[in-house]
């Protein structure tokens, strides 16, 4: 974890800052490192796709794809890390749920072996709020895998 020199904001999370701000667990926790962390603005997850997930014993038997719906649920999870870091949610118990997925595109597979890297943005929210919109970008190599635009809520529990 690198911190920002002015605010001490963190600018990175590895996976035990991940887990500090977020619920999920395995198998579902889908983001391993969030780096490029720019306040709430905008972050870079990292998911390191490999054969030993338990979506690929189903998800096409012998010609195993990540599913678009866990390459979504690895966007927003970053999205979550990068709020969370950013507004000093470590251990706060904070619960994220989807309440809207929005132009949705699937542009190639992911496939064990890949490395998913998952840009995502702001387009609206301001800390304090509890509904949040993000616009994300999965690419593998270079290459568009996903993109979708999503609305989160933010549910910190006492």
């Amino acid at each position: 974890m690198t911190d920002t020199p002015e605010t001490g904001t963190p600018t990175s999370a590895d996976i035990q800052l991940i887990q500090r701000i977020l619920p999920h667990r395995y198998p579902f926790l889908l983001v391993d490192r969030v780096v490029d962390i720019d306040g709430t603005s905008t972050a870079t997850g990292i998911k390191n796709v490999t054969m030993n997930e338990p979506h690929f014993q189903g998800h096409f038997p012998g010609n195993p794809i990540m599913p678009g719906v866990t390459i979504i649920e690895a966007m927003a999870q970053t999205a979550a890390v990068m709020v969370g870091t950013t507004m000093n949610l470590v251990d706060g118990n904070m619960l994220i749920y989807f309440m809207g997925i929005d132009a949705t595109k699937f542009r190639r597979k992911v496939v064990p072996g890949d490395q998913l890297l998952m840009k995502v943005e702001t387009t609206r929210g301001k800390p304090g709020g509890k509904v949040w919109k993000f616009k994300g970008v999965a690419t593998v190599d270079g290459e568009m895998a996903a993109e979708a635009e999503f609305t989160a809520m933010m549910d910190l529990q006492s």
